[in-house]
This record gives C-alpha cells, sequence and structure tokens, in this order.
C-alpha cells in the first residue's frame, strides 16, 4: 500500500445539561472531554501531522479563562495533548480548584494533514481569535483545502484588513471573524437604540447572534471542499459543509448531548448508537448549536449536484462503516472477471493475496466474485460428465474438491526508518518493509494475484512490493488495484497536489514522446498558459488532453514497463478498475475528479492546469 496523507478529521461536542448533570450521572465534570478523546482517537487515521483540543466554559467570572486550547506536533499529538491536559487537572485538583480547567460545555477536536506543504505549530488547529467579548472570540477549524486563497485574501483586503499569511485557515478565520465582528456590531446598535446598556446589552447580543447571517456572505466567496466548525466564546456552535458534500461530515444529538465528526461510525463507537441515529450533515448546510444549547438546520448556500468524494470511500474512512464495508467489497468483486482473463482462467495454479492492511476488504469482494465464477464453472463440468463410465466418481470428486487458493502472502513487518539511508542504501532498505508467507507459491507455475486499495505513484512497489513477491518465484505477477488510474491533483483536502506524484501521468507522458508526439505535451502546456490569468470561471482542464491518445490499457502496460527492474523474473501485469465499476459500487458518492478530471469547481480545473504549467515549467516543488 502506498501512503498518502490523510485528509483531516473534525470532532465537535456540545453538552447539552449544565456540568452538574454531568458530575450527578457520570461521575465527573469531564464527561464531554472524555467523549472528545474517543472522538479523536477513533479518527487518528485521518492526521498524524498535528492535534488540537479547543473548550469553551460558557459560565465563567470576569477574570476567570473560559477558552482552553492545546496543540501538538507530530504522529502522538493526541497523547500529548490529553497528557498535557491531565496535568493540567491534577493540578487544579491539588489545589483545591473547584472546577479543573477543559471543563466545559463546548468542544472541539482536530487531526491535521497538511495539503499545503506547511507545517509547524502555527499552521495547527483549532485557530482562535482573542477578543475582550466573549461574543466576539472565534475558534475555527475543519477538514477544507480552498482552491481561490488568493480571491478570499483580496476579498478581506478589499475590506481594509491587513493578513499576516496568505493560507486558507488564517484568511478565513480573520474573514469568518469579521463577520461576526459585524453582527456584533449591528446587534450593538439594535439593542443600544432600545434601551440597553452595559451587562444586559451584552447579553442581548450573546443571545441573539445570527449565524445564518455570519456564515452566508463568506461562504459566497469559497471555492473548495470543506467541513468547517466553529465556536465562539460566548457559546455558539457550528458545522458547515460545501455545496457538492465533497468532504464527509455527520453528527448525533439527543437531550444530553451534540456530537460532530468526519466519520460516521466514529459516532457509533463514541456514543454507542445505532447507524440510522447519526445523520449526515447536508450540502451548502449548517448545524448551528446556539448558546442555549438549542439546535437548527440552515441552508447557508444552495446544495448542489452530488459530488461526494470516491477516494474518501476507497481509502481515507474507516472501513467500519456500514456502508463503506460494502462499497469496498464490491469494488473488489468488480474485478473478478478481468483478473481470470489475466490467469487464462487457470484458478488451480492462481493464489489470491492483499496487501496490508486497508486492502483487505476489497480483497474479501475480489475472493467473492472469483469464487461465483468457479461455482458456476464447477456447475457446468459437471454437466458434461457421464455418470455411466467408470471413472465418473473420481471426476465428481475432482470438480468438487476445487477451491480458491487464498493466502496472506505479504506481510507489513515493520517500521523500518529509511530516512536514515540514502541512495541506493535507501532502496534497499524500503524493499523489506513487507515480508512475505514462503511455501506456498509452486515455482514457475503459480500466478501470484495481489490486490491493493490504490496504485498512485507505483514506488512502493518498484523499491519493495515487486521485489518481495518475486522471490516466491510466481510465473506471474498480477498486481490488482481496487480504484482506477489515479490521473489529477486533488486539490480539496488531500496531499496529491503534483503532476510528478502520478505513475499514470508520467506513463501517458512517456508514451507521447516515445511516439514522437512532444506537440501534444507542448500544446496543452500553450492552452493552459493562455487561460492562466483568467477568472477560473473560464478555465477548462486541458489536462485530459494528456490521457485522450491511450487506452486505459496501454497505459497500464506502460506503468507496468516503469515500475518493473530488468531483475523482476516473473511476468507482471497491473489490473485498474473502471471508472463505471467505480461508480456502480460508491453509486452515492460520484466525485471521480482524481480519475477522470472531472472536477466538482471552478477552482479544481485552475489548479490542475497550474500543475500541468508547474511541471512543464520544471518548478516540481510549486503547488
Amino acid at each position: 500500500m502506498e501512503l498518502l496523507k490523510h485528509e483531516c478529521g473534525i470532532a465537535m461536542i456540545r453538552l447539552r445539561k449544565p456540568l452538574s448533570y454531568y458530575k450527578e450521572k457520570y461521575g465527573t465534570f469531564l464527561y464531554g472531554l472524555n467523549k472528545l478523546y474517543l472522538l479523536m482517537e477513533k479518527q487518528h487515521n485521518r492526521g498524524q501531522e498535528g492535534a488540537g483540543v479547543g473548550c469553551v466554559f460558557m459560565h465563567a467570572q470576569p477574570g476567570e479563562e473560559y477558552i482552553y486550547r492545546e496543540r501538538a506536533l507530530g504522529s502522538g499529538a493526541i497523547d500529548e495533548i490529553f497528557g498535557k491536559i491531565r496535568s493540567q487537572i491534577h493540578e487544579s485538583l491539588v489545589n483545591g480548584e473547584p472546577r479543573p480547567p477543559f471543563s466545559g460545555e463546548l468542544y472541539m477536536g482536530h487531526l491535521r494533514y497538511s495539503t499545503t506543504g506547511k507545517s509547524g505549530m502555527s499552521f495547527v488547529h483549532p485557530f482562535l481569535r482573542r477578543n475582550n467579548w466573549k461574543s466576539r472570540n472565534l475558534m475555527l477549524c475543519g477538514n477544507f483545502n480552498m482552491t481561490n486563497v488568493d480571491e478570499i485574501f483580496n476579498d478581506i483586503v478589499s475590506r481594509g484588513q491587513h493578513p499576516r499569511m496568505m493560507s486558507d485557515t488564517p484568511i478565513l478565520l480573520e474573514q469568518l471573524g469579521e463577520s461576526l465582528d459585524n453582527e456584533n456590531q449591528r446587534l450593538h446598535r439594535q439593542y443600544r437604540d432600545a434601551g440597553y446598556t452595559g451587562e444586559p446589552l451584552t447579553q442581548h447580543i450573546e443571545d441573539n447572534l445570527d449565524f445564518m447571517r455570519i456564515l452566508k456572505r463568506p461562504a459566497t466567496t469559497w471555492d473548495g471542499g470543506y467541513a468547517m466548525c466553529g465556536i465562539t466564546g460566548s457559546g455558539d456552535m457550528f458545522v458547515m459543509r460545501d455545496p457538492h458534500g465533497i468532504r464527509p461530515a455527520f453528527y448525533y444529538c439527543d437531550d444530553e448531548i451534540f456530537v460532530a465528526a468526519s466519520e460516521r461510525p466514529v459516532i457509533q463507537t463514541a456514543m454507542n448508537v445505532l447507524a440510522k441515529d447519526v445523520k449526515e450533515i447536508t450540502p451548502g448546510s449548517a448545524i448551528i448549536v446556539k448558546k442555549d444549547a438549542s439546535m437548527h438546520i440552515e441552508q447557508i448556500l444552495p446544495e448542489l449536484d452530488n459530488r461526494r468524494c470516491s477516494f474518501e470511500r476507497i481509502y481515507f474512512s474507516r472501513g467500519s462503516d456500514r456502508d463503506i464495508y460494502m462499497e469496498r467489497k464490491a469494488l473488489g468483486r468488480n474485478l473478478a472477471p478481468q483478473i481470470i482473463e489475466a490467469v487464462n482462467g487457470d484458478l488451480r495454479h492462481t493464489i489470491l493475496s492483499f496487501i496490508p492492511n486497508t486492502a483487505e476488504v476489497a480483497y474479501l469482494g475480489m475472493i467473492e466474485g472469483i469464487d461465483s465464477y468457479l461455482q458456476e464453472q464447477k456447475a457446468n463440468d459437471i454437466k458434461q460428465l457421464d455418470s455411466t463410465k467408470p471413472e465418473y466418481d473420481q471426476q465428481l470428486h475432482d470438480i468438487l474438491s476445487q477451491r480458491l487458493r487464498i493466502e496472506k502472502i505479504a506481510i507489513k513487518d515493520i517500521k523500518l526508518r529509511t530516512f536514515i539511508a540514502e541512495g541506493n542504501q535507501r532502496n534497499d532498505l524500503a524493499a523489506h518493509v513487507y515480508d512475505v508467507t514462503y511455501g506456498q507459491v509452486e515455482d514457475n507455475v503459480d500466478n501470484l494475484v495481489v490486490i491493493d486499495d490504490s496504485i498512485v505513484r507505483g514506488t512502493t512497489l518498484k523499491q519493495s512490493i515487486l521485489r518481495i513477491l518475486d522471490r516466491l518465484h510466481p510465473r506471474r505477477i498480477i498486481i490488482v488495484s481496487s480504484s482506477p488510474q489515479v490521473r489529477y491533483p486533488d486539490c480539496y483536502g488531500i496531499d496529491m497536489s503534483r503532476m510528478t506524484e502520478f505513475c499514470a501521468f508520467k506513463a501517458a507522458i512517456q508514451l507521447l514522446r516515445e511516439s514522437d508526439r512532444q506537440h501534444i505535451i507542448d500544446e496543452i502546456y500553450r492552452k493552459c498558459k493562455v487561460q492562466e490569468n483568467r477568472p477560473k470561471e473560464e478555465i477548462s482542464n486541458h489536462v485530459t488532453g494528456i490521457y485522450a491518445h491511450f487506452t486505459d490499457e496501454e497505459i497500464s502496460k506502460k506503468i507496468v514497463e516503469m515500475i518493473t527492474d530488468k531483475d523482476i523474473k516473473a511476468e507482471v501485469k497491473i489490473i485498474y478498475q473502471t471508472i463505471e465499476g467505480l461508480h456502480k459500487s460508491c453509486p452515492q458518492s460520484p466525485g471521480d475528479w482524481y480519475f477522470s478530471g472531472d472536477y466538482p469547481t471552478p477552482g479544481g480545473n485552475r489548479l490542475v492546469n497550474q500543475a500541468f504549467i508547474n511541471w512543464y515549467e520544471g518548478n516540481t516543488l510549486k503547488r
């Protein structure tokens, strides 16, 4: 399996009863914090570059802290954060404080994977905008990437702001912060003119913030995929999803608690509820939980055509989700006919396996599909037998005894620290990241079929997987991808942004050059440059022209040539899922821009063209 940097994860909690209720019922003021830890730990697969936690206590007295935040970097960030919080709580208990820190009514958690190449504590969510008025404080986090950061930047500059950096999260924080300030100012004028002053005036403002108004104006400027979360210091909370539903978001609510997260089974596990009790946040809408804990849904932007991310279903989300589990099995099942054709129907000499561990569910579906073929073949063979012949019993026994050869061949053995080595030494270490099970493959006779969830860069195949599988001396190695060929960069929150990352792109370029068609590459570059400075709404994806001259099979064959070193003795073949098979398996998540180049927003077309320009001009570090 090739490591992709996952998209980020979110976790939001609003306790809907007084803290004393949870202390009495569950024996702790930290009921919400404990649930937050579960939500984050169950989503640790979604971000291992950093994590952050935020908490708001609504009933603090002036001079008392009411907004808490902890952040940390690295794959151990969750443990580090909650370790720090535990230390603070222990210290407060030793000092006899009536309420420990991080005991509040509102919680926010975030798990981060960088999609921009920017790292460091200053980029770890949640971001916090401070103010002496509680209702003007804003904590923000999300699973998102905006394709038009420059436009949002220019928008807030034109309104008089002076941003300190060109990065989507701090810019969105200031954009939403200004909108929050404007709403506070509107209410201030309204209640001041009605005769309110001092604390009553402040309370009326806090009680009546209109988040439909706060979110709507900024949201009209956004182009991207997002599940965005915010908390004010006065106790309002929102979770908003992009109009195409590109990034996932789910919620659960009862009379005690409101919970939102990036994945449904995470909420099911943390709250011990059924799948039907966890709802999906509809695209373009925001769940708003007010200061008084009332919850309502606002349609901030019109819901647009469904472009829920299919790669989310193939690779990123937890396979424990009911629907995702079935979809991944269907992806494997769809590949059965291609696999049977690739081994010429010879299942007696074919071993079926998978690359650990995310491809395991697709593997189960693949087995089901091939087994259905085998059972049908056995039935046909039995029909051809002559029961009057003396060899009938033996022939029947031979047919009925046929079984699929199912083995665990590849084992992800240890985490080798390949960064300590360079050049060929590093490649040699990388080749040992996986181990294999010996003694199952008949030398130079058996086919070895191994399924993976995706093949993006091809480097793991070249440096490790093919080498270790070839040690078993199979006649043929067939690598199966449960996803189609990844041809185009993502720009909505997954770290796949450079054309050089895709072995399918490299293969198509090589095919064009080998067939003396460099002029096609040059022409596509020219078309991209012509559109470079046009508004994003006027830009088309010209990179599709790179692939238009070849079949999927031709590109797959070229990929095999590129990743198969001369010392590999087995014949190597790659089978990819078709886009049609993808849509059949994941009918509710038709977003397929990684494979088709059909981006759901105009900003996607702009960024794919820019990625091609960067590649053509040799600016491989640009995104």
